[in-house]
């Protein structure tokens, strides 16, 4: 049974066809004439068809011949796409990165890590999506990004899941630093004007959860006062006096707010776990691959920043000492 033309017989016949004849042919293609000339025969026998009309001085294209030359060179050409694509995302001189993150993750990751990764690869495109973790999570899943950093825990059916490469700490913030003297227990927070982030994702927020649990054991109520959807926005009401809010640390010292608010950690502190995600099936482009390599690296730093924090000191001095 026929396998079909090969990418050399349509390369071979496209060329005939430019060239007039199977000898200059051959010459453009630096294969001998009878080497062209077997390829063209078992190509119009793969096909059932003959292509040429043979004559002393030039080929004749026959009907079929005609018809087939715009296939060929699509074909050709598709050929010649896929292999350059391949190429680039090898040597990543292009191809695109398919990344997701948590939403805060831009206060202290993303623009020094992206910047690096440019200067390094600045033929690969770069699609960063910031949602939600269990958002980033669904869209792995669903092969919409590659690969992701989210917060654990999160639902791992078709996932891979790294151990964490990140712990950061829940502070409590406020722009009273006589509320920030001490570390914050339950009972505080039901009695905080509290700011609570991820409005839209309640059910799926581990922090949320957390609280709601923590509150249930001790017979507490911790109602928020004013829900956001981001950790910056819940910052800046902080900063203005409008509330108190929780965030994690590295998203506290590193807001343009920082200067104005103290923060103090929970009790029982509360621990944030980040990790790498990918699809189950293991399959990973070379650009994300090497942009999570980079990230790697980033994330390590910032865990030098989060592991350095003492947990226990509200002032703002040591706020300004971070450099905001």
């Amino acid at each position: 049974m026929s396998e079909g033309p090969t990418l050399r017989q349509l390369r071979y016949f496209l060329r005939s066809v430019e060239a007039g004849s199977f000898s200059a042919a051959a010459a453009a293609e630096h294969v001998a004439q009878p080497s062209l000339s077997e390829q063209i025969r078992r190509l119009e026998r793969n096909i059932g068809a003959q292509l040429f009309t043979r004559t002393n001085r030039t080929l004749q294209l026959t009907d079929v011949g005609r018809m087939i030359i715009p296939l060929a060179r699509q074909t050709v050409r598709s050929a010649d796409d896929l292999a350059a694509t391949a190429r680039e995302a090898r040597t990543l001189t292009g191809g695109e990165v398919s990344f997701g993150t948590f939403s805060s993750a831009h206060r202290y990751l993303l623009t020094p890590l992206i910047t690096e990764f440019r200067s390094l690869h600045p033929q690969v495109k770069v699609k960063i999506v910031g949602l939600n973790s269990s958002e980033v999570a669904n869209a792995v899943r669903n092969g919409d990004l590659e690969a992701g950093l989210v917060q654990l825990p999160i639902d791992e059916t078709r996932l891979a899941v790294s151990d964490p490469v990140l712990v950061d700490e829940v502070v409590y913030v406020s722009a009273d630093a006589n509320r920030t003297g001490q570390p914050i227990s339950i009972e505080d927070l039901s009695r905080a004007t509290l700011i609570l982030s991820e409005a839209r994702w309640q059910a799926d927020d581990p922090l949320r959860r957390s609280i709601a649990a923590r509150a249930e054991a001790a017979s507490v109520d911790v109602a928020p006062t004013i829900e956001v959807e981001f950790q910056s926005a819940a910052m800046e009401l902080a900063a203005d006096g409008i509330g108190d809010t929780l965030v994690s640390y590295l998203v506290a010292r590193s807001h343009e707010s920082a200067n104005k608010v103290t923060w103090v950690a929970l009790d029982p502190p509360y621990e944030e776990r980040f990790a790498f995600v990918t699809h189950a099936s293991g399959s990973l482009s070379p650009a994300t691959r090497q942009f999570m390599s980079l990230a790697h690296r980033h994330i390590s730093a910032l865990q030098s920043v989060a592991s350095g924090w003492s947990g226990r000191r509200p002032t703002r001095t040591a706020a300004s000492e971070n450099g905001r």
